[in-house]
């Protein structure tokens, strides 16, 4: 039996099994989501594989988040948390090869005013992938060197029938895969998928908007807060320049806790970059034919200091943190570009990269995704909490370097006014 048959068997015998669980089991939260899922592999460089359909088989396991408090869950349009485990075939096994994923997630609800049929996920894990970049047996494949690699998905999902305890959905969305440029080639796999899936497990009634009575009030709730973080990442600087080296970075930062749920703010960051020290010190490539006075001073030339925004999602101890900044000192990366941007025969650069208004993009924006655990439930209202966090920190679009982090949130008194529900 090939392995997808048996993937096909696994979904609906899991749906047989289901069925037959006692129907006492009225408050039950935990779920199960078995997915397939049919698209195709993008070309991530020139001369990139051939590839078929990808085709792709995940399992999520997980619960409505419906035991914090019953605003929380409305709020959210009736959140579901879970982890999900999938394999994917790229539609080349032999020179783009097969994922095995493990990945958290968090699903919620869209357009509730008119429809509860339509809800949004997004994932961020990460993958092993058995097929690599190698220049002599795989040149072609310029998308992953490593075999552990980030992974990403944000998927659409529409419910098109509902039964007792299951629900059939149709989804789309895009994949993900990259190591966070800490070797190179690393151009990324990125997909775009529809999936059949079946969510199996009552909802729980408990968490429905018919129990709030048309008297009750909502709660409206803000608090300032100020955080603190250090980080160690590690990335490569060219295909030449390709080992890995690290990046040490502190940020400070100030914004608002709304409804216990949402956070924003702003601060600013400050990064030293071992490569950028190590190459201008050695006097490496670029350094004595354009800037010679960043011999004078390397750590200074070799640091990176920016402002950003910052917007984050609590699930419990968990937060899914987005930042988008500015860079206002990084004047290695003219270098960093030229480098990684280049063509080289033979260990030597024949081109350079060019310092186009791309580049100028680039230099100015930077972004930041990534995962929290916070030790305290971010829910409660504990002024002092602190947290480890994994994050991919990009120049824009592109990955700059993986991060690891520890860090501190001050929580100020809360504010709170109440908001007459109106059914």
């Amino acid at each position: 039996m090939k392995y997808w048959e048996r993937y096909l068997l696994l979904f609906f015998v899991g749906m047989q099994l289901y069925g037959q669980t006692p129907e006492s089991k009225e408050n039950q939260t935990i779920y199960v989501i078995p997915e397939l899922l049919f698209g195709k592999t993008m070309e991530a460089n020139t001369g990139f594989p051939e590839t078929k359909p990808q085709k792709s088989f995940f399992i999520s396991f997980g619960s409505y988040d419906n035991s914090i408090d019953k605003q929380w869950t409305i709020g959210l349009s009736r959140p579901k948390t879970g982890v999900s485990l999938g394999i994917t075939d790229f539609g080349n096994t032999e020179k783009v090869g097969i994922a095995y994923t493990l990945m958290p997630f968090i699903e919620v609800g869209l357009f509730r005013k008119k429809t509860d049929r339509w809800n949004l996920n997004v994932g961020m894990g990460t993958s092993y992938v058995d097929t690599q970049f190698d220049p002599d047996t795989n040149p072609f494949n310029q998308a992953v060197t490593t075999q552990f690699n980030w992974s990403f998905r944000s998927f659409f999902y529409y419910d098109l029938f509902r039964m007792k305890s299951i629900r059939w959905r149709l989804g789309f969305g895009y994949t993900h895969f990259s190591n966070g440029h800490t070797q190179l080639p690393n151009q990324g796999l990125n997909s775009f998928l529809v999936s059949l899936s079946s969510s199996i497990g009552k909802e729980p009634e408990s968490i429905g908007k018919d129990e709030v009575s048309p008297n009750s009030s909502k709660v409206r709730s803000s608090q300032t807060y100020f955080s603190f973080r250090v980080g160690i990442g590690q990335n490569v600087l060219s295909r030449i320049f390709n080992d890995k080296k690290e990046v040490y970075s502190t940020a400070l930062s100030v914004g608002k806790v709304i409804n216990r749920n949402f956070k924003f703010g702003v601060g600013m960051y400050y990064r030293f970059y071992e490569h950028y020290y190590d190459h201008i010190n050695e006097n490496q490539e670029l350094i004595q034919d354009q800037v010679p006075h960043f011999r004078e001073n390397p750590y200074r030339y070799a640091t990176n200091l920016g402002v950003f925004a910052t917007a984050e999602l609590f699930v419990g101890h968990f937060g899914l943190e987005f930042d988008m900044g500015i860079n206002i000192h990084k004047p290695f990366y003219k270098i960093d570009w030229q480098l990684s941007q280049g063509y080289f025969n033979n260990g030597q650069y024949a081109r350079l990269g060019e310092l186009s208004s791309y580049y100028e993009i680039k230099r100015t924006v930077s972004s930041r995704l990534g995962l929290k655990y916070y030790l305290f439930n971010t829910y409660k209202l504990n002024k002092n909490n602190f947290f480890i966090g994994a994050h991919i920190n990009a120049n824009l679009g592109q990955a700059d370097f993986s991060e690891l982090s520890l860090g501190y949130v001050y929580r100020f008194n809360l504010k709170e006014r109440r908001k007459n529900v109106i059914n």
